[in-house]
């Protein structure tokens, strides 16, 4: 088999994986060296850059062989398809000429477990050390970390990686007995323990010794699987709220289960994708890094799954109304950030342009404020929208009449991840 042949099973195979995610990290220009890192440039696959560009890095699998089983995967040990595997000095060399091409501007690289996890991190790492130290590469490079593998070559990995990412796949612990018996929670949450210390002593290491080495600079990212199991939406978000207080995590990726295979304890082949609730767990996530709700505000016992009608912010809001309409002109940052329709961007815009005075209704639209949802739980200088009347139930009509157009009639599929990012 050649190299084309193998990168066309080994990126196909990789397609599954979600956590791929632009570095925000950077590694300037470094003499004798090729490429860089920076925030402008850096990004993941067939994504977007913070200046909006489209960016993209080589997104593949070292091997689909795999010595596990896990019931969900296309690459278990006993699902009949083919399989190939790169050598450390076949996967740099591709990696260079790629980069060389202007294909890519980056590496993402994971695998599956070849012999045991130890072996395949060690044909990992001589693959990055030789594009690091042989070929001198300064780009970007997100390696998987695999559960189980040492601690000293988890360490080698982050410090030729600007990213490592430990993949839960699976969000509760019966789910993982179930679907993947070979895989263990303490297994998955050591490494994570692991790159989080590590990543800290790294940074107080550069405050001392300019020089010193830097450990998995951009941190760690994880991916969850959504459909799989009857974990609910709930469950989600707590082990997501979790992850990000105790590991401090740079993002958890959702990837809805695609049924790639038949099994009696997985949804069918017939069943389609939970998008729609990929994409309300995405807007929730987004909910909790930026705009200051924890799990617990959004979800509860009682309800423990998202009303796939609205957005997880005005489902808050609805159950919430006592706390409305909220008064712009008086109201601090993180209760501005409570108003459906006010996103970062114009909860700031409203602080910076009340200096200049009192702000009126019709201004909010041109400081960026989405008023088909935000007139209902606001007032400027105590005045709401001219003629505006509603009950709680008409509310609801209006809300979601609001967010159907932003969805795909008539499966109301999800919107790409930076739609759901860019939503208030």
């Amino acid at each position: 088999m050649d190299v084309l042949e193998k990168l066309t099973i080994l990126t196909d195979a990789a397609k599954y994986d979600a956590a791929c995610t632009s570095s925000g990290g950077s590694r300037g220009p470094k003499k004798g060296y090729l490429g860089n890192t920076s925030s402008s440039v850096a990004g993941c696959c067939h994504s977007f850059s913070a200046d909006g560009r489209c960016v993209t890095l080589l997104k593949v699998l070292l091997t689909n062989n795999c010595v596990y089983d896990c019931k969900y995967c296309v690459n278990r040990r006993s699902n009949d398809t083919r399989r190939a595997a790169f050598t450390p000095e076949e996967l740099a060399d591709l990696t260079i000429q790629f980069y060389r091409r202007n294909y890519i501007e980056g590496l993402f690289l994971s695998s599956g477990v070849f012999r045991s996890p130890d072996y395949t991190t060690e044909l990992m790492i001589r693959a990055l050390r030789l594009l690091r130290e042989t070929y001198r590469f300064n780009g970007y490079i997100h390696a998987k970390a695999i559960p189980g593998t040492s601690p000293d070559l988890v360490e080698q990995l982050g410090f030729l990686a600007d990213r490592l990412s430990v993949n839960i796949e699976l969000p509760s612990e019966m789910g993982l007995k179930t679907l993947a018996p070979d895989k263990t929670k303490g297994a998955i949450l050591a490494p994570m323990k692991q790159i989080q210390t590590r990543n800290q002593q790294s940074k107080e290491e550069l405050v001392k010794y300019r020089h010193a080495p830097k450990f998995a600079p951009t941190g760690q990212s994880t991916q969850l699987i959504v459909g799989a199991t009857a974990d609910s939406d709930f469950h989600i978000l707590r082990l997501t709220q979790g992850l990000y207080d105790r590991y401090r995590l740079k993002r958890v990726f959702y990837s809805a289960y695609v049924p790639v295979v038949e099994h009696a304890l997985l949804p069918s082949k017939e069943v389609k994708p939970p998008l729609l609730r990929e994409h309300r767990l995405y807007q929730a996530d987004w909910l909790l890094r930026f705009y200051g709700f924890r799990a617990e505000e959004l979800l509860d016992e009682e309800h423990q799954d998202f009303n796939p009608q609205v957005d997880p912010k005005c489902s808050w809001a609805l159950s919430h109304l006592d706390f409305f309409p909220v008064e712009v002109n008086t109201a601090d940052y993180e209760t501005l950030l409570r108003i459906p329709g006010v996103g970062v961007t114009s909860a700031r815009r409203i602080l910076s342009a009340r200096r200049a005075g009192r702000l009126q209704i019709d201004h909010l639209r041109r400081l960026g404020v989405v008023m088909k949802r935000a007139q209902y739980f606001l007032t400027a200088d105590h005045k709401m929208t001219d003629g505006l009347r509603f009950t709680p139930d008409s509310l609801l009509r209006s809300l979601v009449a609001a967010e159907r157009p932003l969805l795909p009639q008539p499966e109301l599929e999800q919107l790409s991840l930076f739609d759901s990012a860019g939503t208030a």
